[in-house]
């Protein structure tokens, strides 16, 4: 398995300037467009920064994090959650594993919070939730799935995941809601790797709560390298 970011030409449908696009300046060595309710995945070398940008606004976008050298060592959310004594990512969140180790760091945050309770949407629970009539509809496990695929992941390796700019705000007794994200057009998260990272990503395809204003829109990834280590 490859542990570097692969440099790939920015999609014509981006917005022109791909440096503008970086929370964290350095060298643009990936830019892509990532479709509404579609996946993405790429290996984030470490020390490179992965920048999130939400086009459009209020839009989640779920996360898997998975060590490439070892795919075994996957993002925990209750390891994460017992480090940091917080549910909510936001700059300084170290993105750990199972094994204690960080995956990656948020360096900059232009939201403030970001969820990893939530889970993703599959299209078993959006029946148990929404109804039978919602069992077809394509889901951010479908997505992991399919993107997994790719890197030799299966179901098993389907674990807990981080939902960026999504607002999942929990009630005194303990009860979860999915309420309007605190996003807004262009709003951008930066991660740094600390180890070399694979960050498979579904843009959650969801329409049945408010996580996506019940209309999925594209957001944007870019990896930037420090001017140093080019």
């Amino acid at each position: 398995m490859s542990t570097a970011a692969a440099t790939r030409k920015p999609d014509a449908r981006l917005q022109p300037d791909a440096g503008t696009a970086a929370l964290v300046p350095g060298h643009v060595i990936l830019d892509e467009y990532v479709e509404a309710r579609g996946p993405w995945s790429a290996v984030v070398a470490a020390g490179d920064v992965l920048t999130i940008v939400d086009l459009e606004g209020n839009q989640a976008v779920d996360c898997l994090l998975y060590a490439a050298g070892d795919v075994g060592t996957r993002y925990s959310a209750a390891v994460t959650i017992a480090s940091q004594r917080s549910i909510i990512l936001t700059t300084g969140s170290a993105l750990r594993a199972d094994s204690g180790e960080a995956l990656m760091t948020v360096m900059a945050d232009e939201v403030g919070v970001h969820d990893t309770v939530g889970g993703a949407c599959s299209q078993e629970s959006n029946t148990l939730r929404y109804g039978q009539h919602t069992h077809e509809q394509h889901a951010c496990v479908e997505n992991f799935l399919i993107e997994g695929s790719k890197w030799g992941l299966g179901k098993p390796d389907l674990v807990s995941n981080i939902n960026w700019f999504m607002n999942v705000p929990v009630d005194p007794d303990g009860a979860l809601g999915i309420v309007d994200g605190l996003s807004a057009p262009g709003k951008r998260v930066a991660l740094r790797a600390e180890t070399d990272t694979l960050v498979l990503v579904s843009n959650c395809p969801q329409i049945n709560n408010p996580c996506n204003g019940f209309n999925p829109t594209p957001v944007r990834m870019v990896v930037t390298r420090p001017e140093a280590s080019r």
